[in-house]
């Protein structure tokens, strides 16, 4: 980026250190561990907002061009704790659980306006808000025995919690949705991955390695293409044909104007593999 316009839209994670999760960077692949296996990794107030502002900040990161979340003890998430977010929420008002709401919901938009691909690693329970995350996620390996579930009915709500009815119909299809999200019932991985629900699957010690050497990939590949494609991916989804079509037309020209489009021409022209540099 050119000197002038750095300052305010670049920024480093390096020393980035969230105190409600774990943040490693190997190479330009990003690592969120979601970390009280204890609970089964559930998400309270605090750690929704850490979430949301780190995919916030990450659409001004360059040096990482994937991501992979994942939780531990060979659970993913079990979303929101019952004790540190379900209780509280019996009594707050109106617009104290509208501010709570959208606040979860605009960690979905972060995560889907983030341009880096995300990859969730899902072993054991996924549940609630935890297979929110894992939907807005853009890629998902898992393991048979991982569990996923939409438990809003469970407690009492309505299944269209975060973007659950406009998400999860594109991914597994209206009627598999309505399946889940009126049933509340687990997903089991060997039928995600019938479903489509999960993209590859995996034996559990394979897990982490899988996705990690997948974003990996990703990572290795045109970046600014790759966050292109995912924001056409996002954005399409209320076009019709001939305006995606057209938006695509547009998206493509602009990539055509990346150094990495001539890399990879003249890497072809030489009969090497082109080293991508996301610019």
């Amino acid at each position: 980026m050119n000197p002038h316009l750095s300052s305010g839209n670049r920024q480093s994670l390096a020393g980035y250190a969230p105190q409600h999760f774990l943040w490693q960077q190997q190479g330009a692949v990003g690592l969120v561990t979601l970390n009280r296996p204890e609970r089964k990794n559930p998400l309270t107030f605090e750690s929704y907002a850490e979430l949301r502002d780190l995919f916030r900040r990450l659409s001004y990161v360059d040096e990482v061009k994937a991501i992979v979340i994942q939780g531990a003890g060979g659970n993913f998430c079990s979303g929101g704790d019952v004790h540190e977010i379900i209780g509280p929420l019996t009594a707050m008002s109106m617009p104290d659980l509208l501010a709570f709401t959208r606040m979860t919901g605009d960690l979905v938009k972060a995560m889907r306006a983030c341009p880096q691909p995300i990859v969730a690693a899902i072993d054991g329970v996924c549940a609630g808000a935890g297979a929110i995350m894992a939907m807005a996620s853009d890629l998902r390996v898992g393991t048979a025995r991982s569990k996923t579930a939409f438990l809003f009915t469970r407690v009492g709500l309505a299944g269209c919690d975060m973007g659950a009815c406009a998400l999860l119909p594109r991914i597994v299809g209206q009627g598999r949705a309505s399946d889940l999200l009126y049933s509340g019932r687990s997903l089991g991985g060997e039928e995600g991955h019938g479903w489509g629900w999960l993209n590859r699957l995996v034996e559990p010690e394979q897990l982490l390695p899988e996705a990690m050497a997948w974003a990996g990939e990703i990572a290795a590949g045109p970046s600014f293409a790759h966050a292109m494609t995912k924001r056409m991916l996002h954005q399409e989804w209320a076009m019709g044909v001939d305006e995606a079509i057209e938006a695509e037309a547009q998206a493509q020209a602009i990539c055509m104007m990346t150094q990495d489009f001539h890399r990879a021409y003249e890497a072809f022209a030489a009969r090497q593999k082109p080293v991508f540099q996301g610019d």
